[in-house]
């Protein structure tokens, strides 16, 4: 019940952003669910094998490459889901660090509630 809420938010976030970035366009609600489920299996299942084989430039930027892994996962998700068109990889970088601050925020305050 909890993994459904969170993709739930997520897609809610995905749905809403668009707004105030004019580089990411999201067609539907159903799309912005896609786009929560692919970017979770992305981030689950092909993420950690980015990180492993960048991990000396990640340690020589001090932790700034994965910001382009976090870009690179949104481009990705870009790829796979219709109706989900970032324009380039800078509007993905962005757009992953609003989406994961948005997560944190919004994740801490509905479980706060409990």
């Amino acid at each position: 019940m909890k993994l459904l809420v969170r993709v739930l938010i997520t897609a809610l976030i995905v749905m809403i952003l668009p707004y105030f970035f004019k580089g990411i366009v999201v067609n539907h609600f159903t799309t912005a669910l896609k786009v929560a489920i692919v970017l979770g299996l992305l981030n689950f299942l092909v993420k950690p094998i980015f990180v492993l084989f960048t991990l000396p430039i990640t340690v020589f930027s001090l932790g700034l490459f994965l910001l382009v892994i976090n870009g690179m996962m949104i481009m990705i998700c870009d790829y796979f889901v219709d109706g989900f068109d970032v324009k380039n990889i800078g509007w993905a970088m962005l757009f992953s660090v609003v989406l994961s601050l948005s997560q944190s925020i919004v994740f801490k305050l509905t479980e706060a509630k409990k």
